[in-house]
């Protein structure tokens, strides 16, 4: 049964990579048609409104009495909150390019946060694989032409902070997955993320006497289709099979799988936008697959090991 478990939070972790590949695709789309606060209230209000059904009809239980909700709070700051707008202002004054190379390092900071606060521990080896994939994003940014300038030193910074709050997010996820359930932490992460920047973007058309816009973008079947895909499945599914992959695998070997999404977007940017995909990209995208295959083979291996040399000792009988 555990076994199982696993095959399906490895599943998961796969699925997240790809859909969260295609959505940098639908993000371009969705902002044509409308501001980064605007897009980010109507992505979060598709995923609670879609979320709120089941719970209003009773087929999903929602209940947060008696459980640590402060701390569920600092979750959702960290993840939607943060990290969208960390991203969302980061992006403004640093390119994508940028941002791509930045948010490859999610795993490290990860790893070293989750060794701190969940005394999760990775072999030279794992560490090794970690930054195989990490070189893979880089390697291919960099061939692409992309690099980090100073001159853009507060995207950079703001970018950066990015990778914080994914890395606290899953550690934190984590060490509550024993205390709520997906559903839960889902419900209560899309609620807030659709509060919060929806008053935030209210206040800005009121402040800029452009409040007429805020709907102008529901006109377009097109932003209406890319805000479905960002909202239901690019926020809410892969947050409800989020918390279900940090309540069976370590934060650190599930932050390795982000990197997979760079190999979803380059295939996705082909067929879709017509990309050329070229040799660098293959070698990036093999150095990549090699990484996050590594931690994760040394990584069951390695809690194969431990689970063996838990086992008693059988105490030796002598024969009469």
């Amino acid at each position: 049964m555990q076994q199982n478990g696993l095959k399906l939070a490895y599943t998961f972790a796969v699925l997240n990579a790809v859909i969260i590949g295609f959505s940098f695709f639908f993000t371009k789309v969705a902002l044509g048609h409308a501001g980064p606060l605007d897009t980010l209230t109507y992505r979060f209000a598709a995923s609670f409104a879609v979320m709120s059904i089941p719970v209003a009809f009773g087929w999903v239980k929602i209940s947060y009495r008696g459980k640590p909700v402060l701390k569920a709070l600092l979750l959702a700051a960290m993840y939607p909150l943060g990290f969208f707008t960390l991203q969302v202002f980061g992006l403004q004054h640093a390119t994508s390019a940028e941002g791509g190379i930045l948010y490859s390092f999610t795993p490290v900071v990860t790893m070293i946060i989750a060794s701190i606060f969940l005394k999760e521990t990775t072999t030279l080896l794992q560490k090794l694989c970690i930054f195989l994939s990490v070189f893979g994003v880089v390697f291919i940014f960099i061939m692409k032409g992309g690099s980090l300038h100073l001159s853009n030193m507060t995207g950079i910074v703001l970018l950066f902070l990015t990778c914080l709050a994914f890395a606290g997010y899953s550690v934190l996820a984590r060490s509550l997955s024993s205390h709520f359930s997906p559903a839960e932490l889902s419900y209560l992460m899309m609620g807030i993320g659709f509060a919060v920047f929806l008053i935030t973007s209210l206040t800005g058309h009121v402040a800029s006497g452009t409040l007429g816009d805020f709907l102008q973008p529901l006109q377009s079947g097109t932003f209406i289709l890319s805000a479905v895909y960002l909202g239901v499945i690019a926020s809410l599914v892969t947050t409800l099979t989020s918390t279900y992959i940090l309540s069976k695998i370590e934060a650190s070997l599930m932050s390795v799988f982000t990197n997979l999404s760079t190999i979803v977007s380059i295939g996705a940017g082909a067929v879709l936008l017509g990309e050329d995909i070229t040799v660098y990209h293959w070698i990036g995208s093999l150095l990549i697959i090699a990484g996050v295959i590594g931690t994760n083979w040394l990584g069951r291996k390695k809690a194969k090991a431990s689970a063996k040399a838990a086992l008693p000792v059988p105490l030796s009988t002598s024969s009469k």
